[in-house]
Parts: structure tokens; sequence; C-alpha cells
């Protein structure tokens, strides 16, 4: 299936909606300019397309194990060691370890091209930073020196070995042990699954970040610690010593991103795998947050992008499938479906909530940026905030809705989408899991209305909330009638859903739970419709500008348009679901079921 980066799409979010100016203009990306990340995304948008989506369709066909050594899918090896020469891992590593040090917001575009053209492929990548991350946020100056500058150039990728067989999303269950050695490393004993490319052959070594338990640490949460297990040892010259005892064990049978190999991996079989405490001890889970946080943002940036492969791939199809007379037509000959009314609703579901979400994703990236480097502390705080309550919105509204806009690409193909050979088939299963890890979205949904909502008595959501406000009103006095007419009412009924939950979550958390999923979708709807308003304000005021692209800027407004007729009005319903519908949740016996 043909792959065209939407670059166009990329520049306007990246530059008009989340600011790229000012982030290149924090201390320490000085180095950084528009200019230079606009070569960057013509030079990704070739990869992407001319490297990694040839190589989707076959990587489908998936890893395979031999003995405890896997085989990486056909072709992902030497697009791998392409991938690795032309140093787009090291995009976001620290500049002193290899990197480029380049800002989260132009990672994260170069990121969405990836996830469109190759999933499977670029869940590599996007670990081994996450991994880069937590050990540079947290490690000793000595394992930052051993493993970082492998790490940022992709000779060595990165793991994250967080749940077992019994524990689930519970990792307070996590019994894998770490025994001290005597010589200040640990031999690290269990087994940890799902381990998302825990075992291949695309680089030199593999470096495992594993939560583990000492002796003595206390029950739960408190007392795990957070170890790098090498899948081979380094020498004291940085070389490649003997083979640590960590093996993967089985491979899991997934529905989609087959080309990913999902790993069970089994540490200490022969004695004890040797392991290197990362900071202090007990606190490995809040460590191994600033990996997830990562992770997060990036399966977020996951669900987007293959939303944007499906809908490039649904909007082919309906161009150039002829089938039944245009409705109200005399003419009996057939004509493209993309002249049906339904098909064409179906096209702009899709494409609306894509536009919304990549900009809301790239808001976020920016407000990562600021939170890290901005100069004035009050301002770092508050985009400290905002990534807060954003990551779970992100996550979780845009993978929800991946499932529905590949089903939606499946439909408008119609039967042949329901065929592998079209290639539908594989967006939809690929997508299926982006909801589901790093967090379900109920996972997510929870953390939201707890952590973000009721424990600062929803602040930050009601400074996005006026923000959103103040945009209706722009987009009145823009003759934007119905958008800003939606969008205030939304707004309106997202502070009346933040109000129920900050007066509801002491007293009955679990009727504030029983309606977070839908807390969560609400804010990525009336806050994705925020980024669209914005959008077609700035699309207006750039039309009547000399040299203007009017077609893309028109595009724009009726895009943002569809998405306040057709979408914001969901909120009303979200919003009943929430503030009365909780007792209904939770009254049924169990035993009924």
């Amino acid at each position: 299936m043909i792959y065209h980066a939407p670059l166009k799409d990329i520049r306007f979010a990246l530059n008009e909606l989340a600011e790229l100016p000012a982030v290149c203009s924090l201390p320490g990306y000085e180095d950084a300019s528009v200019e230079l990340v606009d070569a960057i995304l013509e030079e990704g948008a070739k990869f992407a397309e001319n490297v990694l989506a040839p190589i989707n369709k076959q990587g489908d066909q998936g890893a395979r194990l031999n003995g405890d050594a896997v085989t990486s899918a056909p072709g992902f090896k030497d697009a791998w060691q392409q991938y690795v020469e032309a140093g787009w891992v090291g995009l976001r590593a620290p500049a002193e370890f290899g990197g480029q040090g380049l800002p989260a917001l132009v990672a994260l575009a170069a990121e969405e091209m990836w996830c469109s053209a190759n999933l499977a492929f670029s869940l590599a990548p996007m670990l081994t930073l996450g991994a880069i991350e937590a050990l540079n946020h947290h490690a000793s100056d000595e394992l930052k020196t051993v493993y970082l500058p492998k790490m940022s150039t992709g000779e060595w990728t990165g793991t994250m070995n967080l749940t077992e067989p019994q524990a689930g999303s519970d990792l307070a269950q996590v019994r894998t042990r770490a025994q001290p050695h005597g010589d200040g490393t640990y031999l690290i004993s269990g087994q940890k699954i799902f381990i998302t490319w825990g075992e291949h052959d695309m680089a030199d070594n593999i470096v495992h970040l594993v939560l583990a338990r000492l002796p003595d640490a206390p029950a739960g949460v408190k007392g795990i610690s957070l170890f790098v297990v090498p899948k081979f040892l380094v020498n004291a010259d940085g070389s490649i010593g003997a083979r640590n005892d960590v093996r993967c064990v089985s491979l899991e049978h997934k529905l989609g991103i087959h080309g990913s190999p999902t790993a069970v991996m089994s540490f200490g079989d022969n004695g004890g795998a040797v392991g290197y405490l990362v900071g202090e001890a007990n606190k490995g889970l809040s460590y191994m947050f600033t990996m997830m946080n990562h992770a997060r943002l990036g399966v977020g940036i996951e669900g987007m992008a293959l939303s944007e492969r499906a809908y490039q791939a649904a909007v082919n199809y309906a161009r150039d499938r002829v089938q039944s007379r245009a409705i109200g037509s005399p003419d009996p000959a057939g004509v493209a479906i993309i002249k049906h009314p339904d098909v064409r609703r179906m096209l702009m579901t899709m494409r609306a909530q894509i536009e919304a979400q990549r900009a809301l994703a790239f808001y976020a990236a920016a407000a990562l940026d600021r939170a890290a480097r901005h100069p004035v502390p009050d301002e770092q705080a508050r985009n400290q905030a905002l990534v807060n309550f954003l990551i779970p919105i992100v996550k979780g509204w845009n993978t929800e809705q991946a499932n529905e806009i590949t089903s939606l690409a499946v439909q408008v193909h119609g039967g042949m989408g329901y065929i592998e050979e079209t290639g539908v088939a594989q967006y939809y299963r690929d997508a299926r899991i982006t909801a589901i890890y790093e967090g379900t979205t109920g996972i997510q949904a929870l953390d939201l209305v707890g952590r973000k909502t009721a424990s600062e008595s929803g602040a930050t959501a009601r400074w996005l909330l006026n923000e959103v406000a103040a945009t209706a009103e722009q987009l009145k006095a823009a003759g934007f009638a119905s958008l800003s007419a939606n969008l205030a009412t939304a707004a309106a009924e997202a502070e009346r859903c933040v109000a129920f939950i900050v007066e509801t979550f002491g007293d009955k958390p679990q009727l504030a739970g029983a309606g977070s999923v839908p807390f969560l979708k609400l804010m990525g709807i009336v806050l994705g419709g925020w980024q669209l308003g914005r959008a077609a304000l700035i699309a207006k005021a750039q039309s009547g500008e000399e040299g203007a692209d009017a077609e893309f800027l028109a595009a724009k407004q009726l895009t943002a348009r569809f998405y306040g007729e057709h979408l914001l009005p969901q909120v009303a319903g979200l919003a009943a679901a929430i503030v009365t519908g909780g007792d209904s949740v939770l009254a049924l016996d169990d035993a009924l079921f």
C-alpha cells in the first residue's frame, strides 16, 4: 500500500498550532530552526515512504523464534541499518551522548511518519528512546557513559520489562528478584511478559530495563527497583562481552503488529542475570514512569498515525471504486463511491479526527519541551501540569478512535476491506493493541480523573477550558457560527463534568470512576475541537495573504466546520453519562452479569 507523508498537514500543525518557532528559541534548542526541521521532515518522509512503507506488508509475516534467538521480519534488519546510519534514532537523544538533542516536538513529528509507514518497525526506536530518557534522568554517570552512546546511535536497542504473568497492570504483584552479588552488581531472576522487541537480530546488544525486588524490599509498589540488564555484558573498554543470563523463551502469537516480536523473557535460569541498579533502591516505578510517559505520548502518536495510513487507503479506494449511480441523478452510470454521501461522511469523520489528534498531540509535545527548557520556573511548572493532564487524553482518545477510524477504512472498502490483500485489515488489526498497552484506556481515564483532575481541584482542566471558550468567542467574531456555538456548548458541558468529578471523587470515587472513560473521550473531543477552531482561524487569516495555498486553507476551515457539526455534539451525550449515569454502571449484582 502506498503511503504519502502528509507534510503540509504536519508543517501546519507544527508551525501554526504547536508554535515550533517559539519551541526552537528555548534554551538548549537554539541550533534548531524551522528551516532545519523542514529539511529533517523532508528526509524523514522519503525514508518512511521509500524504505519503511514497502516492507510493512511483508513484516506482517512476523518475526521467528529459533531456540532462544529471534530472526526479524523480512527486510527489517536492513531497514534498521539504514535507519541507524541516517541518524534517525538519535533525534531526541541527548547531544552529550551522541544524539542530536532536538525538541520532543520535532522527534514526535518524525515518529508519526515512522508509525504510519510501519508501526511494527517503529516500536523498536520508540522504546529505545524511552529507555534513553529513563537512564539519562535517573542512572549514574557510569551507567550513562557505558550505555547511552550506543543506544543514542541505535547500535544497541532498549526495552522495558515491567509486567509478569500474575501481575498484569498491577505492578505491586511483581515477583522478579534482585540479589546483591557483593561487587556492586545484582543477580536478577524471574520472568517478564509482553516485552516489545525483547529479542531480535537487528542490533548488537539489547539493554533491558527491568523492575525487580531486593530481598529486604517493602511490599507493593514501594518495594520495586529498576535495573539495567544487558543481553550481552559490556567490557571495560566498551566492547561486547559475554552473553548475560537472559533469554527469550517464547514469542506471543498476536492479532497484529506481527513484525514486532513480543517476547516472554526469562532472567536467571542459570544462576542469575547480571544487573545494575538505576538510581536509588525501591524507586524503580517512579523512574520507569519517565519512560512510560514518553511511551504513552508515543502510543498516542501511533494511534493517530495508523488512522492517517488507513484514511489514505480509504480515500484512494473511494476515488477509484465505481459503484452505483449518484443519489438523485437520472444518469444510470455508476460513479466513484467518493460521490456517495455516506462514504463522504466516513471520510470526513476520519479526516477531522486525525487533524484534531495531530494538533493536540503536537500541542502536548510542545508543552513537554517548555516544561523541560523554559527559563521561567512558573512557566515550566504550568507546562508540566499541561503535559500531565494531556498525556492520558492523547494516549487514550487517539487510540480508542484509531479503532473506529481504521474500522471505517475497512467499511469504505466494503467486502474488499475484509480481504487481507487490500491492506486495510492489517491497519485495523495493528491498531487494536494501541488502546491496551502502556496502560489501557481505563487506566488512562482513572489517572485523568483522579491524579490529574480531582487532585488539583480541576485547575489545569479549567485553564484549558477557558482557552477553549476564548477560542469559541474568536470563532464567533470571525463568522464561524456553528463551530463557535458548538464549541462553546461543549466547553460548558466539560466544565460541568469537571465540577462533578471534583465534588464526587473524594467521597464517591467509584461514581466518578464509572464515568472516567467517557470523560477522557469528552475531553479529547473538546480539546480536539479547540485545536481545529484555532486552525480555522489561522487558515482564514492566511487565506488572504499573497501566495497562499487557497485550497489547503479552505480545506482546513471546512474540516473544522465538519468537526463542529458532527463530532462536538457528541459531548452532550457523554456529559449526561458522566454526571447522571454512574449509578447504573454500579447497580447490577456481580452474579447477574
